[in-house]
């Protein structure tokens, strides 16, 4: 028989993902004695280094204990599943569920998903992660959240189901002269200040398209917050490019906005989900997925203008 226990591989993992015994320590939450016990049983036990000690208690995995990483997931999912399968025969779904969202996405769709979900599966506990493209990766990848509302991603780690197309559109201040337009092109707006949404994968992507115009993007201003940004176009100060539009055309300032369809040969970003196929989904994973699956379309996207942006 083993001699260790699940709760040996809950510190296993949580070191394993931390890179070290404190920060482990403190998340579990437990003391770093007993996270360092747990390791040496499971050590002990399998016959091999799972961990090579560094100074003020980094670790770093060995190959045996990256495998071992893996496998220990997988049970413990199983584990939560048998918790969650023995609950749900007398309560429906539940246990936690954490769900990453793009920064710049989350206010505006989140909460219509959230109330469904909430109504469907009370005994759920969900939790709201948000971050920007390569924050929520990062979060998957050591399983602090279970999926994640975001755009596209490279990452070949990472799994990725389109939900939306999200065309790029041009945001101006209600009062501005090109405000009525159907669409504009970027060389309209070049000898204008530019306000970028200043974000890690975001601000890559709109520097593609200045590349793409043959515009210099020389931002006049920038913020990493896209409510900032639509109150500093409201008040005058500039233009900028989005590809959430909200609802309401009306910043947070209250200053009015026209959203202005991108005329330059744009291919719309994909709004999905992203997981991490390395983990088994719970229940109530696969719930939130459904709903977003018959929640979120191309034609209408919760808290977002629809496509037609005069």
């Amino acid at each position: 028989m083993p001699r260790f226990t699940l709760k040996h591989l809950e510190y296993f993992v949580a070191a394993g993902e931390a890179g070290s015994v404190t920060l482990a320590a403190a998340r579990v939450p437990i003391s770093p004695p007993s996270v360092s016990a747990a390791i040496t049983t499971l050590e002990h036990e399998f016959g091999v280094q799972l961990f090579v000690r560094h100074h003020a208690q980094g670790l770093s995995l060995t190959t045996a204990g990256a495998r071992l990483l893996i496998a220990a997931r997988d049970l413990l999912r199983a584990a939560d599943d048998l918790g969650d399968l023995a609950r749900d025969m007398a309560t429906g779904i539940a246990g936690p569920l954490r769900v990453g969202a793009f920064r710049t996405l989350s206010s505006l769709i989140l909460p219509e998903l959230i109330a469904g979900y909430a109504a469907a599966h009370p005994r759920v506990d969900l939790t709201v992660i948000e971050d920007d493209e390569a924050g929520l990766a990062t979060r998957l990848r050591r399983g602090e959240i279970d999926c994640a509302l975001s755009y596209a991603q490279a990452d070949d780690d990472i799994a990725f189901e389109p939900l939306a197309r999200l065309p790029t559109y041009i945001v101006v201040p209600a009062s501005h002269a090109l405000a009525s337009r159907d669409q504009l092109m970027l060389t309209d707006l070049a000898d204008e200040p530019f306000i970028l949404l200043d974000m890690p994968v975001s601000r890559d992507y709109f520097r593609s398209l200045f590349n793409g115009a043959g515009v210099a993007m020389a931002p006049a201003m920038r913020s990493d917050q896209p409510e900032t940004v639509r109150s500093l176009v409201g008040s005058g100060l500039g233009w900028s490019l989005m590809t959430a539009r909200p609802a309401s055309r009306v910043a947070a300032n209250g200053r009015p906005l026209a959203y202005v369809a991108l005329r330059d040969a744009v291919p719309p970003m994909q709004l999905g989900l992203l997981t991490n196929p390395a983990i088994r989904p719970t229940r109530a994973t696969a719930a939130f997925a459904d709903l977003c699956r018959s929640t979120i379309t191309t034609g209408h996207v919760p808290g977002m203008a629809d496509l037609t942006l005069a």
